[in-house]
């Protein structure tokens, strides 16, 4: 017996506001259907032993560690800019907006 039937499959259309022919629903149908019955065997094998995962395979994050390494000043930072003002970059109004 088929999970899903053409008129639910015709009402989720609608409810979606998705125009389709008599050919589309009739074909998203089956193919629903065959969606539904493969969570339905996911299902049958999933127990309560079996913890649930996201992926199938470990995933492990590749990353360095932080190291603190010496850095610019602000004078030096501030030496290559075309403009300074008070200790910061100097830059064009966008918004024209006063400070």
């Amino acid at each position: 017996m088929s999970a899903i039937t053409r008129p639910e499959v015709e009402h989720l259309a609608r409810l979606a506001r998705i125009d389709m022919t008599d050919e589309e629903l009739d074909r998203m149908a089956g193919q629903l259907d065959a969606v539904l019955d493969a969570v339905a065997a996911v299902a049958k094998v999933a127990t309560d032993d079996v913890p649930a995962t996201s992926h199938p395979v470990p995933l492990t994050n590749v990353t360095r560690p932080d190291v603190v390494r010496p850095g610019l000043t602000a004078e030096e930072a501030l030496a290559g800019a075309p403009a300074a003002e008070d200790g910061r970059f100097r830059v064009p109004m966008i918004l024209g907006e006063e400070a």
